[in-house]
């Protein structure tokens, strides 16, 4: 037994005894389509690509004995849940909060019948209602509807007309709304959900990140009843910070004290339901608790006139006639409209995935753009504000049991009963207590900030990308900050592409394995074997370029660039001559290597190469010390006009210096790209130099070479008999030569 301080051995690796041997023919592209005729390519019209009644699909074999109970107790609790943020939300899209109750409804009835989704909440949620809210904020700021007016007690006072502003907000939002709504039904008509894939987890990390903070700040001002100007843009979030410091003096305590008591308690309890999740059968619905404790209190106590509290006063009562947004208003709102519809798609897709990953199903990215798309329409028609999904309630759906969107029907009949019923019954209620439970939402956004670490043990560049959104989101606003961190992410994928690694590979002995010689010992180095890790396309051709060239020899390249292209110069007796200048410097008799003035000095020039020009007929240039080069193409997944017509001038003029290219691993799609640009219009290119993988060209080489080897043989053979006065001679000379031979081995 080892003692308490000795160092465990690591547990050895398991041996794997098992071996293959595969006989086959050697491959090119040319024998193996002869052989194995492709498929045709199916394309899918767009209408069979459309599900336009997913509904049809799963409610026909919905299990009423199983799952409806299920569905009722998930539906009463995530209704109770999206009651109290609907309304809490409508503080984010600057709009009175009875109209969060209809945004927290509407969606929800066209999303049951065209979404894919079994388990996401949808309705409002905090990023894209702060977003809306920019969007009404920065229309109809308060300035807007100043009135002046008079009495005995102030002459000429300056008063802001909350009914003219809050009708305006409205229609802004509703109006928006719709506008979202047509975009996300004409990007699922276009087949386009693969936008989301652009948004990438470290971007959509610090983008959300950011927007809890611009959140909390939005809040922060209405928990503490202190009034602000409204900034929008640039630095917004700052002057709202300096004002909100400047006016701390003006707190309301009454206001202060019940929503930091709301934070402290929502905060507690969510984390008991965390931990004891799986004891507790429904998570204890504490907004609703605080709620209605608060409303009561107010009611009670009569906060709003004893201590001047600010609270929800009028939420209207029963549905409102659905009316038509002002179309007219389109032009101003249609760049943030683009952004929040992607964001509100992305999060909605990024929270269905993963459900439909835990329960073993599969959503339709495109179909759920039509079916927000749709949803936000319908909505935009009743006054609401753009709709998506909430983590929060989307959690509290399905971990009550929630199996399929019967439940979110229920949970809209509970809205709906709020709406009806209880909006009279709300109306004392703080709007701090609403503000502290998005803050109390917040938190698992926040907790993101936790992930940069590992993030950047795992990968620097996707570490800078989370901080750099977070960054521009807070400073220039969220909309610029995603534009920003969209530009960023994809300079990042540019970079990476356009310095792309590249290596020289060896052959593991007695195996078809390639591996580059860098990276591993004891392997076979095979000298012009490379492989290119990177699509081919203008930006860095430059790269495969280089790449080559440090496999050729550099005094042999140089010199093969120099006599070659239009573009290069000729060092010349001391003098750089221009192009068209007659090369006597390298004659076919002249040694390279050593030149006949020793004396002139010589210096190193940077080669500059053009690798689109037009190439010279006739060129003396100096052997190379390799006989052929086999470029490993399996990481190339695209190539563009540039690309091809560089890897033809690369096959022309290494054909020229008697040494032949063989490509290996080429997909099929790359493989036609090179015939439809015309990659195989010279007859000196054939598809018979791609071959189906590195050891395929390999084997190919290895045999010309023992032929050419055979045939160099013979061909001595009767250069000598050919020599050789009278061939009775040269072979009586070679029996006595093999006779002496015998007699030095006895």
């Amino acid at each position: 037994m080892a003692a308490p301080g000795d160092r465990l051995e690591p547990p050895p690796l398991p041996e794997y005894s098992c071996s293959y041997v595969v006989s086959r023919p050697v491959y090119n592209e040319l024998a193996f389509q002869q052989q194995y005729e492709q498929r045709p390519k199916e394309r899918k019209t767009l209408r069979e690509n459309l599900t336009l009644l997913p509904i049809l699909d799963w409610l026909p074999k919905y299990q009423i004995k199983e799952w409806l109970l299920s569905d009722i107790i998930s539906g009463v609790s995530t209704g109770l849940v999206g009651t109290l943020q609907g309304m809490a939300y409508a503080l984010l899209a600057a709009v009175p909060v009875g109209y969060g109750l209809y945004s927290a409804f509407f969606p929800i009835l066209t999303y049951f019948i065209f979404g894919t989704s079994r388990h996401i909440s949808v309705g409002p949620f905090p990023v894209v209602s702060l977003m809306v809210g920019s969007v009404v904020l920065s229309m109809a700021p308060d300035e807007h509807f100043l009135v002046s007016s008079s009495n005995r007690t102030a002459l000429n006072t300056t008063l802001i007309d909350f009914a003219a502003r809050d009708a305006a907000r409205v229609l802004i939002a509703s109006t928006l709304t719709l506008l979202v709504g047509i975009i996300q039904l004409i990007f699922g008509g276009l087949q386009i959900g693969f936008i989301v894939r652009y948004l990438a987890d470290p971007l959509v990390g610090g983008f959300t990140t950011a927007a809890a903070f611009q959140v909390l700040v939005s809040q922060l001002k209405i928990v503490l009843n202190v009034s602000t100007k409204n900034y929008n843009g640039i630095l917004s979030i700052i002057y709202t910070l300096i004002e909100i410091f400047q006016n701390i003096g003006n707190t309301n305590l009454a206001d202060f004290i019940a929503g930091l008591l709301t934070i402290i308690i929502c905060m507690a309890v969510k984390e008991l339901n965390d931990r004891f999740k799986h004891k507790i059968p429904v998570p204890i619905p504490i907004e609703v608790i605080v709620t209605i404790a608060a409303t009561a209190i107010s009611y009670g106590v009569d906060l709003e006139k004893n201590y001047n509290a600010g609270i929800v006063k009028s939420i209207p009562s029963g549905f409102l006639p659905p009316a038509m947004p002002s179309v007219s208003l389109f032009s101003e709102m249609l760049t943030a409209s683009f952004s929040i519809s992607v964001v509100a798609y992305a999060i909605a897709v990024s929270v269905g995935k993963v459900y439909a990953i835990k329960h073993d199903y599969t959503i339709d990215g495109n179909q759920e753009f039509i079916a927000f798309g749709i949803s936000n329409i319908f909505s935009g028609l009743f006054s609401c504000f753009v709709a998506t999904t909430a983590l929060s309630r989307t959690a509290v759906q399905e971990s009550t049991g929630g199996k399929t969107q019967v439940a979110g029907i229920i949970s809209a009949g509970v809205v709906m009963i709020a709406i009806v019923a209880l909006g009279k019954l709300l109306e004392p209620l703080q709007k701090s207590v609403l503000a502290a439970v998005v803050i109390a939402n917040l938190k698992g956004m926040f907790m993101q900030v936790c992930d940069v670490p590992h993030l950047w043990r795992q990968n620097k560049t996707d570490a800078v990308i989370w901080v750099f959104t977070c960054m521009a989101s807070i400073i220039l606003g969220l909309d610029l900050g995603l534009l920003a961190g969209l530009v960023f992410g994809f300079l990042t994928v540019v970079l990476r592409v356009q310095f792309p690694s590249w290596n020289s590979l060896g052959s593991i002995p007695s195996t078809d394995i390639y591996k580059s010689t860098k990276n591993y010992k004891n392997i076979e180095e095979l000298e012009g074997i490379l492989r290119f890790s990177s699509p081919i396309f203008y930006g860095n051709v430059d790269g495969l370029k280089k790449c080559i060239k440090s496999t050729v020899s550099i005094l042999s390249l140089e010199i093969w660039f120099l006599t070659t292209f239009e573009t290069s110069f000729i060092l010349q007796n001391g003098i750089i001559s221009g192009a068209g200048s007659s090369n006597n410097a390298f004659e076919p008799d002249e040694d390279i290597e050593n030149p006949e003035e020793p004396d002139i000095p010589t210096k190193e020039i940077e080669i500059q190469v053009d690798w689109n020009s037009e190439l010279p007929v006739k060129v003396n240039v100096p052997k190379v010390p390799i006989h052929s080069l086999v470029l490993d193409c399996g990481a190339v997944s695209f190539l563009d006009v540039v690309g091809v017509r560089s890897l033809r001038v690369i096959v022309k003029e290494f054909q020229r210096i008697d040494v032949n290219v063989y490509f290996a691993s080429l997909q099929d799609h790359v493989i036609e790209k090179l015939e439809k640009c015309g990659f195989f219009n010279d007859n000196n290119i054939r598809k018979d130099i791609f071959f189906m993988t590195v050891h395929d060209a390999v084997l190919h080489l290895q045999n010309q070479v023992k032929s050419q080897e055979v045939q160099d043989s013979i061909l001595e053979t009767i250069a000598l008999i050919q020599d050789c006065k009278d061939p009775l001679e040269l072979m009586e000379a070679e029996m006595i030569e093999e006779e002496l031979d015998v007699q030095d081995e006895v």
